[in-house]
C-alpha cells in the first residue's frame, strides 16, 4: 500500500486540562496501536496554554510511564493550524499541520472532551473519532448528565449541584440530611478522579469545596454508594455494542476510593478484574444499562459507562466517559481485549466509525429547495 492510499490521521493530545498528563499517556498507546500499513499519523500536542505543536513518533513523549513523569517535548514552535480543506499531505510543512482525513482526539477533560474541539472540527468539516458536540458536552457535565439519565428512568445515585455563587448556601447539615455521610464532592466538569474528596465532617467539606471550585465553577455533591464498582465499554454509532463487564477493586488500605493516585500513580492502588465475577443476569443488566445510557446521551463512536452494584443487586449508573483513557492501565481497551478485540483492531474501528458518521452527515441537505 502506498502512502497516498493511507488514511491520514491527526492524533490530538495534551490540552488545557488537569487531565493533560493522562492524555499524553493515552496518546502514546493510540499511536502505537494505529496500523502503519493503513494509517499515516500526524501527532499534534496541545500544551497547557492551548498552543498546538507538531511532533514525530520518537518525540511524542519524554521518557516516563506515570502522569507526573510525562511532558510534551520542549523546543517545538506552535503550529499554524489551517482547518480548511486542503491538498497538502500531512507534515509537508513543519510549521503547519497540513490536511488530514480524520482527527483522533485523545484529549481528556475540558477543552477536549467537553465538545470544544468537537465543535471546532465539525465546523471545519473534518471527521473525528468519538461523540459529537452534544454528547461530549453533556457527558462532561455530570450534573446535566445525571439529570437527563434520571429523566429517562435510568437509575442514578442521589446528588445535588452548586454553582460558585451559591457556595454560601451549602450546608453540611443539609447535605448530611439529604445524602447521608460520608458523601463525595467533585468538580462537575472533570474526570480521572481529579479534584474529588470524600467528606465526613464540616471541616472536610470546606476543604473539599475549596479544591473542587478551584477546578470548576460548578460542583457536584454525591451520596456515598456502598457496593462494587463496575465498568462497561461501548463501541459504535447507530448499532453500538457493549463489551464484557469489568470491576475496579480499590486497595482500600491505601486509598479511600478510586482516586487519581489509585488510578495512575500507585501500581497496587487498584486491581481490574476482567471479566468481573458476576451472575450472568447482573452482567446483562449492566450491558443493557450501558447501551441505554449511550443512546440516551446521544453518544457515538465510543464511551465507557461506570456503575455501582449495591449489595441488594441494584445497579446504578455513575457516569459516562465519552473519551475514555487509553493508558496501559485503562479499562476501555482492556474490556474490548477481553471481548476478543485487539488494541489495534479497536483503534482502527474507531477511525472507521468517524468516517462513517461524517459520510452520512455530508449527505444531509444544507439548503432549502
Amino acid at each position: 500500500m502506498t502512502d497516498r492510499k493511507k488514511i491520514r490521521v491527526a492524533v490530538l493530545f495534551g490540552g488545557k486540562s488537569a487531565e493533560h498528563e493522562v492524555s499524553l499517556l493515552s496518546a502514546r498507546n493510540v499511536v502505537n496501536a494505529l496500523d502503519k500499513e493503513r494509517f499515516e499519523v500526524a501527532l499534534v500536542g496541545i500544551d497547557k496554554l492551548g498552543r498546538w505543536h507538531r511532533a514525530d513518533a520518537s518525540q511524542l513523549l519524554t521518557s516516563g510511564d506515570g502522569p507526573k513523569l510525562v511532558a510534551l517535548e520542549d523546543g517545538t514552535a506552535p503550529l499554524s493550524v489551517d482547518l480548511g480543506a486542503g491538498t497538502d499531505p500531512v507534515g509537508r510543512d513543519s510549521g503547519s499541520l497540513g490536511s488530514f482525513d480524520v482527527a483522533f482526539p485523545v484529549l481528556h477533560g475540558p477543552f477536549g472532551e467537553d465538545g470544544s474541539i468537537q465543535g471546532l472540527l465539525k465546523v471545519a468539516g473534518i471527521p473525528f473519532v468519538g461523540s459529537g458536540v452534544l454528547a461530549s458536552a453533556v457527558g462532561m457535565d455530570k450534573d446535566v448528565m445525571k439529570r437527563l439519565l434520571r429523566e429517562a428512568g435510568i437509575p442514578v445515585g442521589a446528588f445535588v449541584a452548586f454553582r460558585a455563587h451559591q457556595r454560601d448556601r451549602i450546608s453540611f447539615e443539609a447535605l448530611r440530611e439529604e445524602l447521608g455521610v460520608p458523601f463525595f464532592v467533585k468538580p462537575a466538569n472533570l474526570g480521572s478522579s481529579v479534584g474529588i474528596r470524600k467528606v465526613g465532617s464540616e471541616r472536610e467539606l470546606e476543604a473539599a469545596l475549596d479544591l473542587a471550585f478551584s477546578y470548576d465553577r460548578k460542583v457536584l455533591v454525591e451520596a456515598n454508594i456502598a457496593g462494587r464498582e463496575l465498568e462497561c465499554a461501548v463501541l459504535g454509532n447507530d448499532h453500538a455494542r457493549a463489551s464484557a463487564v469489568g470491576e475496579v477493586v480499590t486497595n482500600t488500605e491505601n486509598h479511600g476510593f478510586y482516586s487519581y493516585e489509585a488510578k495512575y500513580l500507585d501500581e497496587q492502588g487498584a486491581v481490574l478484574e476482567i471479566p468481573a465475577r458476576l451472575p450472568e443476569h447482573v452482567a446483562r443488566r449492566v450491558q443493557q444499562l450501558a447501551l441505554e445510557t449511550y443512546s440516551c446521551l446521544c453518544a457515538e463512536g465510543m464511551a465507557r459507562v461506570d456503575f455501582f452494584l449495591r449489595p441488594d443487586g441494584e445497579v446504578l449508573v455513575n457516569e459516562i466517559n465519552t473519551l475514555p483513557g487509553f493508558t496501559a492501565m485503562s479499562m476501555y481497551p482492556k474490556l474490548w481485549e477481553a471481548s476478543g478485540k485487539s488494541y489495534s483492531v479497536l483503534v482502527g474501528e474507531l477511525v472507521e466509525f468517524a468516517l462513517e458518521r461524517h459520510s452520512a452527515e455530508s449527505r444531509l441537505k444544507t439548503s432549502v429547495e
